[in-house]
């Protein structure tokens, strides 16, 4: 199973860095030897993916992102890990995409955003094979994100995008799909000129020719830290649960740090 990271945004609402967003420090680990150290806020979404079962995780950067590279390197416990370029900024489904030539039709595929931060820790696990499917989270203003309408039975209706009057206050924090689905979305995307940036449009338009995918409303806390604001809440929300975070990585991160 893939897991895909689309981390060659420029990050310019938490800017000036003198290094990637993805690394902004954010909580911590504690290596092989007993230290503890400042943990990168990707970290959370990698660990995440792991443990929802991607033994493949394929960072998208752009050309001045060595950085995360150089912090990653080529393996993670037992995770391969790969590298693909976006040239410039141009969207998340532009961003996504670019993994396409690593994953074959019959792969499954996890989507999430590495500047955000959620819990459980191990709610991946609960999407289904075989079809699309979005991890749901509650929101107190769904307005920021993209707000996922279901029906009855958890079939999704629509995304709304940043909207201002979000029907629902459930967020997708993470999607899960097969590789021969993420080829469909593509070639959708070809077809409607690659005029959609954010993946919620694109569903919509996919799912109005017969698409569909499923909520799950297993999320219980989302934090966005793309922002100052952000930021602090994700502090705040480690707080209390710092400990067993440190405890679950540190068999994870101490060999691929050396």
């Amino acid at each position: 199973m893939w897991g895909v990271v689309p981390a060659a945004g420029n990050g310019t609402r938490i800017q000036p860095l003198a290094f990637s967003k993805e690394l902004l420090p954010v909580g911590s680990w504690i290596d092989a030897s007993g230290v503890e150290r400042p943990r990168a806020v990707s970290e959370y979404l990698v660990d995440r993916m792991v443990r929802g079962g991607a033994d493949k995780i394929c960072f998208v950067i752009s050309p001045w992102k060595s950085d995360i590279l150089q912090y990653y390197g080529g393996a993670l416990d037992q995770a391969s890990i790969a590298y693909v370029i976006q040239d410039r900024a141009a969207g998340l489904c532009d961003a996504i995409f670019r993994a396409l030539p690593l994953i074959a039709a019959d792969e499954q595929v996890i989507v999430g955003l590495p500047d955000t931060i959620w819990f459980p820790e191990d709610a991946l696990r609960v999407l289904p094979d075989g079809r699309m499917s979005f991890l749901l989270f509650p929101v107190d203003r769904p307005e920021l994100f993209d707000a996922v309408e279901t029906d009855a039975d958890g079939r999704v209706r629509r995304i709304e995008v940043k909207s201002a009057e979000a029907s629902s206050n459930w967020i997708w924090g993470a999607f899960k799909l097969r590789g021969a689905t993420l080829h469909e979305l593509y070639a959708l995307w070809l077809e409607r000129e690659r005029r959609d940036q954010f993946i919620g449009t694109l569903v919509n338009a996919w799912l109005a020719i017969g698409g569909e995918a499923q909520g799950v409303r297993a999320g219980e806390s989302y934090v966005d830290v793309g922002t100052l604001h952000g930021y602090r809440e994700a502090i705040g929300l480690l707080g209390g649960r710092a400990a067993p975070e440190l405890r679950l990585f540190r068999s994870r991160m101490a060999g691929a740090r050396g």
